[in-house]
C-alpha cells in the first residue's frame, strides 16, 4: 500500500492543489483525470519521486518498486533494442555479479577468523537471500514477449536504439517498465505512440499481470478497459470514485447536481440572513440575534461548484469547391527502401465524400501511402489526386511547419474567414488555449501545443479532401469531441490514420488494411472491421511470434 499524505503544491504563490491525501492499494487501476493544467502530471511526478511537493509526503513500503513512464523521454543510444530492454533486469544481474565477486574473494582469503572475512560472509548471505527469493524466469524469453507484444519484430532486436523514432523508443522504455513487474506503474499518455494491436496487448498486461497502475490518458476506450477507480483533480482538490471512466462521468454529474442544489439553498439562506440583519440592525431587542447572524455569515464556508466546461462549439469546415468523382486513385503502387519492401502493387480508388480508415501495425506503410498520395516520396506505379482535389493534410510532423514568429492568435486569424473570425478565442479555448495563451509566440510552445494549434488551423481551411495522420495524439477528450463532430459533419473526402478506437468509432465507411506488404480493401465500417477482427479481445489477435 502506498499513501499520499497531505500533499500541497505551490508555484509562484499560486496553489495547484492543497492537502491532498489518498491511498493506492495493491491492485488498484486508477485513471487520473482532470482539465489540462489541473495538476495531473505534477501529481504523478511527485508520486514517482521526480518532483518534490511543497508540503506533505508519499509513503512507500521499504521494498516497493515504482516505475514511471513520462510523456517525453531522454534516452541514450549506446546499445541494441534487446540490450536496452534487458536493462529491466539489471539489478538482478548486478546482484549475481556481486555474489560471484564476493564468493571468489572468499575462496582466495585465508583470514577465516577476521572481521573482514565475517563481513564478506554476511554480505554474501544477505544478497543470496534476496537473489534466491526471486522467481526463476527465462529473462530472454520475457524480453522477447514484451518487445513483440509492443510491435517490434525479431529483426529489430539487434538494431541500435538510435535507428528508432521517439515513439518506438517510448515502447522500449515501456517494455522495461513492464518487465520489472513493479508494485506501482505510472503511465502518462502511454498510448500516444503505439498502434491498436499494441494498445490491446498493453491493456491485457495491465489488467492481468500488473499490480497497481495509475494512468493519465485521453484514450477513453483504453482507460475504460483497464481502470476500476478514477481520481479527479479539480480546483486544487480531488474526488475519488470506485468506478471506471464512463461510470465516473455519471457520478460526477450527480455530484454537480447536488452541489448546485446545495449552493442555491445556501445562497437563499445567505440572502434571508442579510435581509434579517438589514431589517433589525439598530433594534435594541434584536442586537444579539443580529450580531450572532453576522458572525455566522463571516464563518460560513461558501459551497463551490466544480469547474466544468459545458460550452458547446460546433465547428464546420468552410465550404470548398466540389472535387471530381474520385479525388484519390492509386494503381499498382509499390514502395521500398533498399531491400525493404513497404508494400507492393497496391490499388485504391477513393470516391468523393467517402470516409476511409487506414489501419495496420506501425511500420506496415500507412504513413508511407499518405506521403505517396501527397507526392512527398518517389514510388513505382501511379498515384493521382483527382480533378479539383483541394487537400488539407495533417501529418505527424505538422507542428514543425508553423511560423514560429506568429502568435497563437495570428496563426489562426490568418486562415479564418467570415463569421468564424468572431469565434477564434472560443475555438482556441476548446483546444486548451485560454486567456493570455493566445498571445504566446509559436516558438515558445511545446510539441503538443504546436500540434493542437496546427489542428485548429486545419479546421478553418476550406478543403474537400482531408488526410489526417494520427491527429489525436495531443488532444484531450473535449478537443477530440470537437474534432470528431467536425469530421462527422464534413461533406468532403476523409482519409484517417488513428489508433484511438473511441475516436475512430462511426467515422469511416471503408477500411484499407496494411498487412504483410499488401493493402487490402474492406467494404465495411471501421466498427465492423474492429469487431470482425476481434481487436478488442487480445486472445483473438494474431500477434506475430
Amino acid at each position: 500500500m502506498i499513501s499520499v499524505d497531505g500533499v500541497t503544491v505551490e508555484f509562484s504563490g499560486e496553489t495547484l492543489f492543497s492537502n491532498i491525501s489518498f491511498v493506492i492499494n495493491e491492485n488498484d487501476k486508477i485513471a487520473l483525470m482532470g482539465k489540462n493544467g489541473a495538476g495531473k502530471s505534477t501529481m504523478m511526478k511527485i508520486i514517482a519521486g521526480v518532483q518534490k511537493a511543497t508540503k506533505g509526503n508519499i509513503r512507500y513500503p521499504k521494498e516497493a518498486v515504482i516505475a514511471y513512464l513520462p510523456q517525453h523521454l531522454l534516452t541514450e543510444d549506446d546499445c541494441t533494442v534487446f540490450e536496452e530492454a534487458s536493462k529491466a533486469f539489471g539489478h538482478i544481474f548486478e546482484m549475481k555479479q556481486e555474489m560471484d565477486r564476493l564468493n571468489k574473494e572468499l575462496e582466495t582469503r585465508t583470514d577465516y577468523e577476521s572481521k573482514e572475512y565475517m563481513s564478506i560472509i554476511e554480505k554474501v548471505t544477505d544478497i543470496g537471500e534476496k537473489f534466491y527469493t526471486i522467481e526463476e524466469i527465462n529473462y530472454d524469453a520475457e524480453v522477447e514477449k514484451a518487445l513483440i507484444g509492443l510491435g517490434f519484430k525479431r529483426e529489430d532486436f539487434t538494431r541500435s536504439t538510435s535507428e528508432f523514432s521517439g515513439g518506438w523508443r517510448m515502447r522500449i522504455e515501456l517494455a522495461k517498465i513492464l518487465l520489472q513487474k513493479p508494485d506501482l506503474i505510472l503511465l502518462d499518455e502511454p498510448t500516444n505512440h503505439i498502434d491498436i494491436e499494441s494498445v490491446v496487448w498493453l491493456e491485457d498486461f495491465l489488467i492481468n499481470k500488473a499490480k497497481a497502475v495509475i494512468v493519465i490518458s485521453h484514450d477513453k476506450t483504453f482507460i475504460d478497459t483497464i481502470t476500476n477507480r478514477t481520481i479527479e483533480v479539480t480546483m486544487g482538490r480531488i474526488y475519488d470514485y470506485k468506478a471506471n471512466y464512463s461510470h465516473y462521468l455519471q457520478l460526477r454529474e450527480d455530484r454537480r447536481l447536488h452541489q448546485i442544489k446545495a449552493y442555491q439553498e445556501q445562497q437563499k439562506f445567505i440572502a434571508d440572513t442579510r435581509t434579517f440583519i438589514e431589517r433589525f440592525k439598530g433594534t435594541y431587542s434584536k442586537t444579539n440575534q443580529v450580531n450572532s447572524r453576522e458572525r455566522m455569515l463571516e464563518k460560513l464556508e461558501i459551497i463551490e461548484i466544480d469547474e466544468i466546461d459545458n460550452s458547446s462549439l460546433k465547428l464546420r469546415f468552410p465550404a470548398s469547391i466540389r472535387s471530381g468523382d474520385y479525388p484519390v486513385i492509386a494503381k499498382d503502387l509499390s514502395k521500398q527502401y533498399g531491400d525493404h519492401i513497404v508494400f507492393k502493387e497496391a490499388n485504391m480508388s477513393i470516391a468523393r465524400g467517402e470516409k476511409v480508415s487506414f489501419v495496420g501495425r506501425n511500420g506496415e506503410g500507412k504513413s508511407t501511402m499518405i506521403k505517396a498520395i501527397m507526392g512527398e516520396i518517389e514510388y513505382e506505379g501511379s498515384c493521382e489526386l483527382g480533378h479539383n482535389a483541394n487537400v488539407g493534410y495533417f501529418a505527424q510532423n505538422q507542428a514543425s511547419l508553423l511560423d514560429p514568429n506568429l502568435t497563437i492568435f495570428q496563426t489562426v486569424d490568418e486562415v479564418a474567414t467570415g463569421d468564424v473570425r468572431t469565434q477564434i478565442k472560443n475555438i482556441l479555448g476548446q483546444f486548451m488555449f485560454g486567456g493570455d495563451d493566445i498571445d504566446k509566440k509559436v516558438s515558445v510552445l511545446s510539441g503538443g501545443e504546436k500540434t493542437r494549434l496546427a489542428m485548429v488551423k486545419l479546421l478553418l481551411e476550406p478543403v474537400n479532401v482531408l488526410i489526417l495522420d494520427e491527429p489525436t495524439n495531443h488532444l484531450d477528450l473535449k478537443s477530440k469531441d470537437v474534432l470528431k463532430e467536425a469530421l462527422l459533419a464534413f461533406d468532403g473526402t476523409l482519409i484517417l490514420v488513428s489508433h484511438d478506437r473511441d475516436f475512430l468509432q462511426g467515422l469511416s465507411q471503408k477500411v484499407f488494411e496494411f498487412k504483410e506488404k499488401r493493402v487490402i480493401e474492406h467494404f465495411e465500417t471501421i466498427d465492423d472491421f474492429l469487431e470482425r477482427n476481434r481487436i478488442r479481445n487480445l486472445s483473438e489477435i494474431n500477434l506475430k511470434s
